[in-house]
């Protein structure tokens, strides 16, 4: 049966997001967490989110993907969605960490849908946060033609990637995609720190073998706040499905910044 929940904080005033997060300091159980960025970000953007989590008595895990962030260093040509649900299973095997609440955001949808299918055994709920979910007809994270070639707009946008591969978030969009004019410390933070994106990453097509997030307890977290560019069915469409949680969340697409307290709450409800 379908289920939906609703996180009705539309009116959180600072303090009632902090006293939010302090009703739960004390969980009846301690949740292991894997916390996955989206394009040209890097696993800095969840610090708030982990530190409240971990005051919660959750553990977390933070990965940057190989090519971006403080991993830029590491990008090259060979960079891929293979590579980077590679670096989500490292987390899970070298940690050796079971009963993971997976959360992605954005276009790391298809990564962490790639890393629940190869360790199914190890996933306890799968999350999309304003993500891309995919499913039969989109298994790649830019839109293709029906023939799976690039469309002509997406091939005139490749034509301007850094060295030929890299993805610059300024070449094709505004900051205001990311935060408003009301967050300028935040502004200035994302444009010292976005670094360019591995291109196959969108590109590659994602294969499942054990049938992705299917089987497995899955929620969509939306940010009803965002507006400019609000994700739309072609992220979301099939959490709109019978058995897909849904959470409201009030933050919009880098809620994770600016309102981490709401966002802590609402990893926090994943069971």
């Amino acid at each position: 049966m379908e289920r939906r929940n609703f996180l009705n904080l539309a009116a959180v005033t600072p303090f009632a997001a902090s006293s939010l997060v302090n009703a739960v300091v004390a969980p009846s159980e301690s949740k292991t967490f894997i916390l996955v960025h989206g394009t040209w970000l890097g696993g800095w953007i969840w610090q708030d989110v982990a530190q409240a989590l971990r005051k919660m008595g959750h553990r977390v895990f933070t990965p940057t993907l190989t090519g971006v962030g403080e991993r830029h260093h590491l990008t090259n040509p060979d960079i891929g969605l293979g590579t980077h649900i590679n670096d989500i299973v490292g987390v899970i095997d070298y940690e050796e960490l079971s009963d993971v609440i997976l959360i992605g955001h954005s276009f790391s949808g298809m990564a962490i849908t790639g890393a629940a299918d190869v360790r199914k055994e190890k996933i306890r709920h799968i999350g999309f946060f304003e993500a891309l979910i995919p499913h039969e007809g989109r298994m790649t994270a830019v839109e293709m033609n029906a023939d799976g070639s690039e469309t002509k707009k997406f091939r005139e946008r490749r034509s301007r990637f850094l060295n030929g591969y890299q993805m610059v978030f300024w070449d094709d969009y505004p900051i205001k995609m990311l935060v408003g004019n009301e967050y300028p410390k935040l502004r200035a933070k994302l444009r010292k720190l976005l670094t360019p994106h591995p291109a196959d990453a969108w590109t590659d097509e994602l294969v499942l073998k054990n049938g992705g997030w299917r089987d497995l307890p899955r929620t969509y977290l939306r940010g009803t706040k965002q507006e400019f560019a609000p994700s739309s069915i072609k992220m979301w469409g099939p959490a709109k499905q019978p058995g897909w949680d849904w959470i409201d969340v009030p933050v919009g697409r880098m809620g994770m910044m600016t309102h981490p307290e709401i966002v802590a709450s609402a990893f926090a409800k994943l069971s």
